[in-house]
């Protein structure tokens, strides 16, 4: 942060669990990617936090996808502009998913989506893995009192 925002002196921390908290309960994703042209892309996602990443699916055809097979670095921002959270990383294509942890994929957005959206666990076990793809964060930001509680995370 540049001087003058006084984020040097913060007082306060954010804990990462209270994070993740965030993370799991946000119904709505920003994702930023960027064109092969260098020039930014931005999308809603819905999409699930677990086992410390953000899994979500969609067609293979869009454009965050297509920005992502070229360079899969990305960004995340959850919808409050107040409890600010912001994770950079990476979006890769999943692996198919069976078993128990694609029921509790299936599990978690059907908590958070349905009955709108209510995968069955099945949904992503194809070769393709039913175009899940799961952002691993490398770093991210969190506050909700700034700059008191500006808080980085590395991983």
């Amino acid at each position: 942060m540049p001087d003058g925002y006084g984020v040097e002196t913060a007082d306060l921390f954010i804990e990462w669990r209270e994070v993740q908290l965030r993370l799991v309960d946000s119904h709505l994703y920003w994702l930023s990617t960027t064109r092969r042209d260098g020039s930014p892309h931005v999308v809603p996602r819905w999409g699930v936090w677990l086992d410390g990443r953000l899994w979500y699916d969609g067609s293979l055809e869009t454009v965050h996808a297509r920005n992502l097979a070229h360079d899969a670095r990305c960004a995340l921002h959850l919808e409050s502009g107040a409890e600010v959270t912001i994770v950079e990383g990476r979006s890769d294509p999943s692996h198919p998913l069976t078993g128990d942890f694609a029921e509790a994929v299936a599990a978690e957005y059907a908590r958070k989506y349905g009955p709108v959206y209510t995968p069955g666990r099945d949904a992503w076990s194809g070769a393709d893995a039913g175009g899940m793809r799961v952002v691993t964060p490398i770093k991210a930001i969190a506050w909700s009192n700034f700059p008191r509680d500006v808080t980085r995370f590395k991983f």
